[in-house]
């Protein structure tokens, strides 16, 4: 289960490796779950955090950001995916999402999930900030219109106080 004490771990354990939140949280959205890989005495080499919340379109979604280091494969695992990379489209044309980090735009493109579990109910978006691989995997899959707008992605080593309050709760996510 989700909670400030074991979060709090998550993010000495993770080091510079940043783990990103939707900023501002929407009202009634919790923090459902985390983790790191992460070797003792070394910085993270990828960072996962999911939240859920209502919505009026979809009822109840689910969003999991990941940051990893090229070949870790925890973006693939979370969009239930074979590969350990976004692939080849990653890049290719315009890009179908924005999102800003540390003020700065960040491009994401739409990942092929057609070869995978089609079961899996999702959208996924993938592309690069600060040399790393950044992904979003949104449950149900139209839950991909919440990016129409603009989105602030933050790292929580960052939120200060705020950080204090966030709230967890949850289900965590099915991966």
């Amino acid at each position: 289960m989700a909670d400030y004490e074991t979060f709090a771990e998550h993010v000495t354990l993770a080091g510079t490796m940043p783990t990103y939140i939707p900023w501002p949280m929407p009202p009634g959205w919790t923090v459902t779950d985390f983790g790191c890989v992460a070797r003792p005495g070394s910085d993270g080499r990828a960072t996962v955090l999911s939240i859920s919340g209502p919505t009026d379109a979809d009822g109840v979604v689910e969003v999991s950001v990941v940051t990893e280091e090229p070949g870790v494969g925890v973006g693939s695992r979370c969009a239930g995916l074979l590969r350990s990379d976004p692939g080849a489209e990653i890049g290719d044309g315009p890009p179908h999402v924005k999102l800003k980090i540390l003020g700065r735009p960040v491009s994401l493109w739409s990942v092929l999930t057609s070869d995978a579990d089609v079961a899996f109910d999702r959208s996924v978006f993938a592309g690069e900030a600060e040399g790393r691989w950044l992904w979003l995997v949104l449950r149900p899959a139209s839950a991909a219109l919440l990016l129409k707008d603009e989105w602030i992605l933050m790292d929580v080593a960052d939120l200060g106080p705020a950080l204090v309050d966030l709230p967890f709760g949850g289900h965590p996510p099915p991966w």
